[in-house]
């Protein structure tokens, strides 16, 4: 098998030295340049594994080098190195396609772990990209666009509506990029008690408060050489972003009643259905936050803008629902008109109730109009219809249907409809339910 080749750039012959010796102990070779112009004049030689620059160079600097790449040699895995809390810099290097960044001094341990990240990074990644079913031009915007964050460290920010598959996109893009290997951790942050978030977070001691009875490693912990995917992230305390910020930008974690920190090598993805920009407009979420998680922003397209995907996808779910129902026509052009407020989780559902309704092995337009309701003698709702401008109507109506069928409670509602508490209050007063 053929040694692995680095491009080392850095204008101080001690740090090239030092690096190419590093690199050479992983059975790495090595090219090295001391400026711009001898990097691209080697990048044109040579085909490399891995890049590594330094931020400042004699003619120029390694944005621009890191920008060149990505239209000149794609596919190179690039790291930066930067000056010592130089978070800026780092973000902006990592926006312009950086796969990762180390800060100077130099921490060998650190440095190792980025090249082993970098060499796992797979030439292919279509096999995963390929459980995104659809064929419309925003889903293979998508799957581009998975392709080339999955390549990188940067975090994620991964927008859309409730149940247009947001965490799916999440595992997708651990899955093909270099940690996949590693755990895939995710956590639906208003599903978690404000009393009980750091300790879930970060971890905890023994003895650090009443029930500590063991020590107890948290989320970030768990997830050590992998992905923690933040879900709802809109949904966290100002207290608590203030501390997952820290985290972010130094990488380490203080679990509660212990008295050092502990270092932590984690991809953060996140996700909300809400609009962060207008949350950070009205002091809901902090700016500074927002701009260490969103680096790079991925939309999920929602299944009315998906065209005929929407009978791709169902013919899915039916297979994988085992069933040897099919869909007549009547039901497919429901389904096309059909503006799916909940999205494919939405679709989920009622394929599930239309094969339970239908007497044959047919699901015709009269098994989707059915819907359960808590009295049963109520009409049933027709899914047909422009219902665009319905959505919010559609909406009410789930959530006082959930309402019902709890009796009002608030908790059990909110876990029929697949939504946290928090959301579920947030709904009820949004569309001004009393």
């Amino acid at each position: 098998m053929n040694q692995p080749l680095a491009l080392v750039i850095d204008d101080e012959p001690d740090i090239r030295e030092l690096l190419t010796l590093t690199l050479g102990r992983m059975d790495i070779r090595t090219e090295s340049a001391a400026d711009v112009s001898g990097a691209k004049d080697l990048l044109g030689k040579h085909r490399f594994d891995l890049c590594l620059t330094d931020m400042r160079l004699p003619d120029g600097d390694g944005l621009e080098l890191v920008e060149w790449m990505q239209g000149n040699t794609p596919g190179i895995p690039v790291a930066v190195i930067t000056a010592h809390g130089n978070v800026e810099t780092a973000v902006q290097a990592l926006k312009l396609g950086a796969f990762d960044f180390i800060s100077k001094p130099l921490d060998l341990g650190n440095l190792r772990k980025i090249v082993a990240n970098a060499l796992r990074i797979k030439a292919d990644r279509q096999e995963g990209t390929s459980k995104l079913i659809g064929d419309s031009p925003r889903m293979q915007e998508l799957r581009e666009m998975i392709d080339k964050v999955s390549r990188s460290q940067a975090p994620v920010h991964i927008s859309g509506e409730s149940g247009t598959g947001k965490e799916l996109v999440a595992r997708l893009i651990h899955e093909s990029g270099p940690r996949a290997d590693g755990p895939f951790v995710a956590v639906n942050c208003g599903a978690v008690p404000g009393e009980l978030m750091e300790s879930e977070f970060f971890g905890h001691r023994k003895g650090s408060f009443t029930g500590a009875i063991n020590d107890k490693a948290g989320l970030f912990q768990c997830a050590e050489n992998g992905t923690l995917f933040l879900d709802e992230i809109a949904d966290l305390p100002l207290a608590m972003q203030v501390k997952l910020l820290r985290v972010i930008q130094e990488k380490k974690v203080r679990p509660v009643g212990a008295s050092k920190e502990e270092v932590v090598d984690v991809r953060i993805l996140s996700a909300t259905h809400r609009k962060l920009t207008q949350m950070v407009a009205n002091d809901e979420f902090r700016e500074d936050l927002f701009y260490r998680i969103n680096v790079i922003e991925l939309h999920v397209p929602a299944l009315r803008e998906r065209g005929d995907d929407v009978l791709l996808l169902a013919q899915a779910i039916l297979g994988r629902l085992n069933a040897s129902a099919v869909l007549d026509d009547s039901a497919r052009g429901v389904l096309l008109s059909y503006a799916f407020p909940g999205n494919v989780r939405e679709l989920e559902n009622m394929l599930e109730r239309a094969i339970t309704l239908c007497g044959s092995g047919e699901i015709s337009a009269d098994d989707l109009h059915r819907r359960e309701t808590p009295d049963a003698g109520a009409a049933a709702t027709p899914l047909t219809g422009k219902l665009g401008d319905q959505m919010e109507d559609i909406q009410r109506q789930a959530i006082v249907e959930a309402l019902q069928k709890t009796r009002y409670n608030k908790t059990a509602a909110a876990k029929l409809l697949g939504l946290s508490f928090r959301q579920l209050r947030y709904r009820i007063k949004k569309l001004g339910i009393e």
